[in-house]
């Protein structure tokens, strides 16, 4: 395992990820809020984090909806407004940076975008998308520049006079099926897996680092500290995201050509 990084550009890389790296093809990020916590997107997990804040249950379910949609919306127009602020950071750009040299897919729980801002060509979004909108009448889709709020604050649908309501997953409902069926399709596909900045308390998102390792894949951690799936991984790297994914970059840019095998 690896202690914190003395600064940018000064990380080493163990020398059996490296090993991995240099002969791998395809690369799985699976990231949670700790990467976008560096961009300055507040986290819901841990010391200050959202939900020390508001109810969840008032907030963020369909019930909660049904009863209070004013609130939900008044809520979510919030953090819209956040997320319309904050940029992709140094790690987001990263995994986007090696997509240069390798197949990559990224699976994330943050429903921010970041990781399409930044540049990664694929991204199953397990949790959905704040910058998407759909009726919860007829399921027709809105972007955000399509919203009309009615006298209450609550966008509704043009076609049907539905509530329109964030695309994001909320307490008690299934993940979208096509993206956890890429997702877990993914995980059994990567020679390297990545967990960055997830608590790996989330079910059933924290199954997939078990498909990978089932399926033969190589386990690196990225995190703050120890998590709960620390012990399952083949290398734990502890220090912030922006500092260790970027180091990452820089051994894939230093390796043989030859040596690489994105075909």
């Amino acid at each position: 395992m690896s202690g914190p990084p003395g600064g940018r550009g000064e990380t080493a890389l163990p020398e059996t990820l490296t090993r991995r790296l240099s002969s791998a093809a395809r690369l799985v990020f699976f990231t949670g809020a700790g990467i976008s916590a560096e961009s300055g997107v507040p986290t819901f997990r841990g010391a200050g984090g959202i939900w020390e804040k508001f109810r969840p249950e008032d907030l963020a379910s369909f019930e909660g909806f049904r009863k209070n949609p004013g609130l939900v919306w008044e809520w979510y127009r919030m953090r819209k407004e956040i997320m319309s602020r904050v940029e992709p950071n140094a790690g987001h750009r990263a995994i986007a940076d090696l997509e240069r040299h390798y197949h990559v897919t990224v699976i994330t729980q943050n429903i921010d975008n970041l990781h399409r801002r930044a540049g990664s060509s694929v991204v199953h979004e397990l949790h959905g998308n704040i910058e998407r909108n759909y009726c919860s009448g007829c399921g027709a889709y809105y972007p955000d520049d399509r919203l009309e709020a009615d006298g209450e604050g609550v966008p509704r649908c043009v076609k049907c006079s539905g509530m329109i309501r964030p695309d994001v997953v909320w307490f008690g409902e299934f993940l979208p099926e096509e993206e956890w069926n890429d997702s877990v399709g993914a995980a059994r596909w990567a020679d390297v897996f990545f967990c960055v900045g997830t608590s790996g308390v989330v079910y059933p998102a924290a199954s997939l680092p078990g498909e990978a390792k089932r399926a033969g894949a190589f386990l690196v951690e990225i995190n703050t500290g120890p998590t709960d799936l620390t012990p399952a991984f083949d290398e734990s790297l502890f220090g912030a995201s922006g500092d260790l994914l970027p180091a990452i970059v820089a051994v894939a840019d230093s390796l043989s050509p030859r040596n690489m095998r994105k075909n």
